[in-house]
C-alpha cells in the first residue's frame, strides 16, 4: 500500500473522530507494543493478516510507532491470548474470538456461528450495522477493544479418513472443530476435539482423531491434512466465514493520541480487506492441487446438513434462555442475517449460479 495514501485514510478518520483538522500524526514518543497472535507463522494468509495489520501501522507513524508480531505459544499460548490482554501481559493480540466459547459463548458472535454470516454481510453488520456497537459493549468486562482483521471467507468442512454417507456417520466421530461447531456437533454424535492448528496433522495422523477441519484449500494444502485424510467435504456449515479480530487492551487504547487510533483503526481495515483478498486469490489453485494429489471432494449428505440446521436452532434457543450476553446481541444478528440472506438470494447467488454452469 502506498504509504501517502495510507496517511490520508488515517488522517481522515482522525477528522471523523475529533472533528477537527490536526496534522496527519503528531509528534510523538518512541512507542511499542507487542502482538501476540494465535496462529503459526506456516500460515502465512491468516498470521500476515496480523504481520500487515502491524507493517500499516509502523508506515503511517514513520516508524514511531512499532508493534512486534509473535506466533502462537512465543508469548503466550495460542488461547490464552485474551487472559493476557485482559492481565494487561501484552498490549494486542490476534486471534479467532470463537476460540473462548467455553469461557462465554457470546465471544463467536464476533467471529463465526453455525449457519451465520458470510464475510460480505459480517463485514456490513460490523461496520453499517450494530455489530460493533454491541460487540464493544460486550468486550469492555474483558478490557477489550476490537477491530475485525480479516476474514476466510465460506470456508470447507475438512478431512475425513472414511467416506460420509449419512448424519449417522458422526456417531461417535472424534473431529476437530473449532468454536460452535463442536457445540452442534455433539448433538449429533460426534466427539468434538478443540486443537491448535500446529498439532491437527500429527492427531490426525495417529488416529488420536478420526476427522479435521481447518479453513480452506490454501492454509489446509500448507497442513498437508490430505495426506492422511483424503475425503474432503463441503460446505462447513459451522464457518460461513469466520472473521479474525485484534484485541486491544483498553487501558493501552486509550492512552492512544487521536492520531494514532485513527492509525490502528485505518491498518485494521486495510489487513481486514487484504486478508480475505489473498484466501480469495489462493483457494482456487490450491483446491486444484489438492485435488491432483488425491483429494476426494464431495457434499456433505443432505440429512446431514438438515440435521445439523436444526440442532443449530435448538443450542441458541437454550443459549437465549440461559445467557445473557448472548440474549442482548443475538437477536440483532439473527435480524440481520435474514436481511442479507433475502438480499443475496436475489442478486449474488443467482448471478454466481447461472455463472457456474457457463464456460468462462
Amino acid at each position: 500500500m502506498e504509504r501517502r495514501k495510507f496517511l490520508q485514510g488515517a488522517g481522515m478518520a482522525s477528522i471523523l473522530a475529533t472533528g477537527t483538522a490536526p496534522a496527519i500524526v503528531h509528534a510523538q514518543q518512541q512507542m511499542r507494543w507487542r502482538l501476540a497472535s494465535s496462529f503459526p507463522k506456516s500460515l502465512e494468509t491468516v498470521f500476515g493478516a496480523s504481520e500487515a495489520f502491524a507493517r500499516y501501522v509502523s508506515e503511517a507513524s514513520g516508524g514511531k510507532f512499532v508493534i512486534s508480531v509473535h506466533p502462537a505459544g512465543e508469548l503466550v499460548p495460542a488461547f490464552g491470548v485474551v487472559d493476557a490482554i485482559q492481565q494487561g501481559t501484552i498490549e494486542c493480540a490476534h486471534t479467532a474470538p470463537y476460540y473462548f466459547f467455553g469461557k462465554d459463548e457470546t465471544f463467536a458472535l464476533d467471529c463465526t456461528i453455525p449457519f451465520g454470516m458470510t464475510s460480505r454481510s459480517m463485514t456490513a453488520w460490523m461496520y453499517e450495522g450494530n455489530g460493533m456497537k454491541l460487540m464493544r459493549e460486550y468486550y469492555a468486562q474483558f478490557n477489550i477493544i476490537n477491530f475485525p482483521c480479516g476474514n476466510t471467507g465460506t470456508q470447507m468442512g475438512g478431512w475425513y479418513r472414511k467416506e460420509i454417507k449419512s448424519v449417522k456417520d458422526f456417531d461417535g466421530l472424534k473431529f476437530r472443530v473449532g468454536g460452535f461447531g463442536g457445540r452442534v456437533l455433539a448433538k449429533l454424535g460426534a466427539v468434538p476435539q478443540n486443537i491448535p492448528a500446529g498439532e491437527i496433522y500429527q492427531a490426525l495422523e495417529k488416529g488420536t482423531i478420526d476427522a479435521a477441519e481447518w479453513i480452506g484449500p490454501s492454509d489446509d494444502l500448507r497442513l498437508g491434512l490430505h495426506k492422511v485424510a483424503q475425503h474432503y467435504y463441503f460446505p462447513a456449515w459451522w464457518e460461513g466465514s469466520t472473521q479474525f479480530s485484534v484485541y486491544i487492551n483498553d487501558k493501552q487504547w486509550n492512552g492512544l493520541s487521536a492520531e494514532y487510533k485513527a492509525i490502528v483503526e485505518q491498518a485494521a481495515r486495510a489487513a481486514h480487506v487484504g486478508c480475505q483478498a489473498r484466501y480469495d486469490a489462493r483457494n482456487p489453485t490450491a483446491l486444484k492441487q489438492l485435488i491432483a494429489e488425491g483429494a476426494k471432494l464431495s457434499r456433505f449428505p443432505k440429512d446431514f446438513m438438515d440435521a445439523a440446521f436444526k440442532a443449530s436452532r435448538e443450542v441458541y434457543a437454550e443459549l437465549n434462555e440461559k445467557n445473557t450476553n448472548w440474549k442482548k446481541i443475538y437477536p440483532d444478528y439473527s435480524r440481520f442475517l435474514a436481511e442479507q440472506v433475502q438480499w443475496d438470494a436475489v442478486a449474488e447467488s443467482n448471478y454466481a449460479r447461472y455463472l457456474a454452469g457457463q464456460k468462462l
